[in-house]
């Protein structure tokens, strides 16, 4: 039993297929009677456990047979469709798209065709009638037309010469004050229009025909109104675009006509023929119309594509470096097919979806135009900000001198990203206006949100971190200004140099770590290698270690401070950039030494807490030294009386004979001075010096040698016989001298070697010299 009814009601829910076949060969009475009985077996099957538990079994059975069935059936619907697979299924469909339009367009001309020739059963005595009422009405409203915009024509006269005399904000006033009383002038010819199309039809009421010659002269009319606007060909200072008045006048031709074919050959005509002939005409001619309007686009494209491509390399040629010029001459080779694209695509779109192809292509024509010229509008923003750069006011500048600077290195690389951000963003906009993609469908969507937030969170780190940078950078640069505040010492220039640098490494890694972290990237890894690779760092540059920890004792013990003059690894020189590796030194020359402090076993300091000028004056050893000491003090008081006396520390350290040299007797004094200033005071010193001990007659002796000719026990010397040098006369190449004027008797003549030496010596040479000094033995005033 319970098998009958599972039977019975298997055949009244079987799959479609099966119920087709079998009700049609069964009365209508007792199919009713069937379903009843179903229904009343159905009953009985669910108020019967078993039963039902058995209706339940054949069910799910049944749904994996035909699971199983569907598999088999489409066995590659669950793999994904490789990317040859996908354009091949795009090249069909598009295919198909394009013969399917061009079948359309065929059928449409011949439906023209037969419309013309045998043409359908229309009743033309009613048509006739309906057309001469259309006729009277559009006579009446372009007769008001015309009258009100001959007077119009006054006012925007007035208008335009009272532009010509006004600034750009009254202009602008004046050209929407225009665009109004034209907009009027078109609304009361409506109505004027409207009133005698009532006035017309019988007790008060419009053909139909009527009121859509008045809403397609009323939206016509209104696009020509914001064409004027834009162009107005008559009137060139009342022109919201800057161009001249042929080139107006031709585009507000052309725009004018298309607008007037397409207005009402879609608004006027085609409905008129839908409803009085038949749709399928009426069809036909709104093809025929919108292929003639993209005829002429396209041939209003390639008449002007050399003026227009030439204008466009024109803005890149003013200045190249504006990035939007730079765009247009890009595009100034192929503008014009980018332009026949966009007018197939537009045609395409109307054949495809011809119920709302024209609201659609008008929303998304203006999106898009919207998009652009925002587009534009920023990226000139952004151009002249990343050129012009930003001017800090003088009270900022003067407190943060470097400020400007860094603001203009970091807001130009800002600024940039935002420019191709705004591409971006004009790309997706125009994108999403045609449909192409559902950008905003997808950022409502949960993984949009999601990634939409990761990217804006990471943005915001990086901007955050960037304005802490400047922050910190500007409150250092503002604590190191000599011309605010009190004075910096160089150990706090030091340190604070120091805290700058680890301060942007410290900033730098936690603004990559959070970024990546907002972005969706598992740090924790990241953690643990940069862990591990700080280990084998420590193993493997021991070097950088070194230098590091040396570093940071020196900058503990305070051992050198930017400005300090100091000697590290052999190099003596001025500290002028200091980190926590390494150290750079400028010499007296002028040259650069980085000194890692791995190398440096020993810091010298000339700068620290004071220094000292070591004066050893070398004298005469006839001279008394007490008077070269009293000497040396009023040297030392002629310094303390000039400009360097506040760079002096103490009196005079007068320390007594230092040396015995060969030709001097040194004495030794020290000048205590402020740090850094020992060099300056001693220079000034030795100049003094020399001064005082010249006016006192003090000898400063010079390295000089003294000849001793010995004496015999009587105490005399001999004489030393000098004689004078001669040119050489023998041809055999020996060299003879003549006798010289002997000074006295007692002269000996030389040897002859000695002869021959002093021959081979020239004349002024130190021998000669010395020789001319030696005193002779019997001259008294010599002895």
């Amino acid at each position: 039993m319970v098998l009958f009814r599972l039977l019975l009601l298997w055949l009244v829910f079987a799959t479609p297929i099966q119920a087709q076949s079998l009700l049609p060969s069964t009365p209508g009475a007792e199919s009713n009677d069937t379903e009843q009985d179903a229904a009343a077996t159905l009953a009985e099957i669910l108020r019967d456990d078993a039963a039902r538990e058995a209706l339940i079994e054949q069910l799910e059975s049944a749904a994996e047979e035909s699971g199983a069935a569907e598999t088999a059936q489409s066995d590659d619907t669950g793999e994904p469709m490789s990317l040859a697979r996908q354009l091949a299924e795009y090249t069909r469909d598009t295919a198909e798209e394009a013969i399917e339009i061009g079948s359309e367009i065929a059928a449409a001309t011949q439906v023209v065709v037969e419309a013309l020739t045998d043409g359908p059963g229309v009743d033309w005595a009613e048509f006739s009638g309906a057309a001469i009422a259309l006729v009277l009405v559009g006579a009446v409203t372009l007769a008001l037309f015309f009258v009100l915009r001959a007077i119009g024509l006054r006012i925007f006269r007035r208008l335009a010469q009272r532009r010509a005399q006004s600034g750009w904000l009254m202009a602008l006033v004046l050209i929407v004050v225009a665009a109004v009383i034209d907009a009027l002038i078109i609304v009361l010819a409506w109505q004027g229009g409207y009133a005698f199309a009532l006035f017309l039809g019988e007790a008060g009421s419009m053909d139909f025909r009527q009121s859509m010659f008045l809403n397609a002269f009323l939206i016509i009319e209104i696009t020509k109104v914001i064409l004027r606007a834009v162009l107005s060909p008559r009137f060139g200072s009342l022109r919201f675009a800057p161009m001249r008045d042929e080139t107006a006048a031709y585009w507000y031709f052309w725009s004018s006509r298309l607008v007037s074919l397409l207005g009402y050959g879609l608004l006027l005509v085609v409905p008129i023929l839908n409803a009085a002939v038949s749709n399928a005409l009426g069809q036909a001619v709104a093809v025929l119309v919108v292929i003639t309007a993209l005829l002429i686009a396209v041939l209003i494209v390639m008449q002007n594509r050399r003026p227009v491509a030439q204008a466009m390399r024109a803005r890149s040629q003013t200045d190249p470096n504006d990035t939007l010029g730079k765009a247009l001459a890009f595009f100034a080779g192929f503008w014009h097919w980018l332009a026949i694209i966009y007018l197939v695509a537009l045609f395409v779109i109307w054949a495809s979806r011809p119920a709302d192809a024209l609201q659609f292509m008008l929303v998304s024509t203006l999106q898009s135009v919207v998009a652009v010229v925002l587009g534009i509008a920023a990226m000139a923003l952004i151009a002249r900000a990343i050129t012009g750069g930003l001017h800090l006011p003088d009270e900022v500048s003067k407190k943060l001198p470097l400020l400007e600077g860094r603001l203009n290195a970091f807001v130009p690389s800002i600024l940039k990203v935002v420019r191709v951000l705004v591409v971006l963003a004009v790309l997706i906009a125009v994108a999403q206006s045609w449909q192409v993609l559902d950008f905003l469908g997808w950022v409502a969507s949960e993984v949009g949100r999601n990634t939409v937030g990761r990217l804006v969170s990471a943005a915001l780190v990086v901007l955050f971190a960037m304005v802490i940078w400047l922050a910190v950078s500007s409150f250092i640069e503002y604590r190191l200004n000599p011309g605010v505040g009190r004075i910096v010492t160089a150990r706090e220039r030091t340190l604070l140099a120091l805290f700058r640098n680890a301060f942007t490494i410290g900033l730098l890694i936690i603004a990559v770590m959070l970024t990546l972290s907002e972005i969706g990237v598992n740090i924790a890894p990241l953690l643990a290698g940069a862990g591990v690779l700080g280990l084998a760092i420590g193993f493997g540059a021991q070097k950088l270690v070194q230098d590091i920890i040396t570093g940071a004792f020196i900058q503990f013990e305070n051992a050198m401070n930017e400005g300090d003059f100091v000697t590290a690894g052999g190099i003596s020189g001025m500290v002028e950039k200091l980190t926590i590796r390494s150290v750079g030194l400028r010499d007296a020359e002028g040259t650069y030494h980085l000194i890692p402090f791995s190398s440096v076993d020993m810091v010298s300091n000339f700068m620290k807490g004071f220094a000292y000028h070591i004066a050893e004056v070398g004298v005469a050893y006839r001279e008394n030294i007490a008077e070269v000491k009293e000497h040396m003090k009023k040297a030392f008081d002629i310094l303390q009386s000039g400009e360097l006396a506040d760079e002096i520390l103490e009196p005079l350290d007068i320390q007594g004979v230092s040396a015995l040299g060969d030709s001097a007797v040194v004495v030794r004094a020290r000048i205590k001075t402020k740090p850094g200033m020992q060099w300056a005071v001693g220079r000034a010193y030795n100049e003094i010096i020399k001064d005082v001990l010249d006016e006192a007659g003090v000898e400063i002796p010079y390295p000089h040698m003294t000849i001793y000719m010995g004496q015999d026990k009587d105490g005399r010397a001999p004489a030393l016989n000098l004689r004078p040098l001669e040119t050489e006369t023998s041809q055999e190449g020996q060299e003879t001298a003549s006798d010289a004027p002997r000074r006295s008797d007692s002269t000996t003549r030389a040897p002859s070697d000695s002869t021959e030496a002093a021959n081979r010596r020239p004349r002024g040479s130190r021998t000669d010299e010395i020789e001319r000094t030696i005193p002779d033995s019997d001259d008294p005033d010599e002895n």
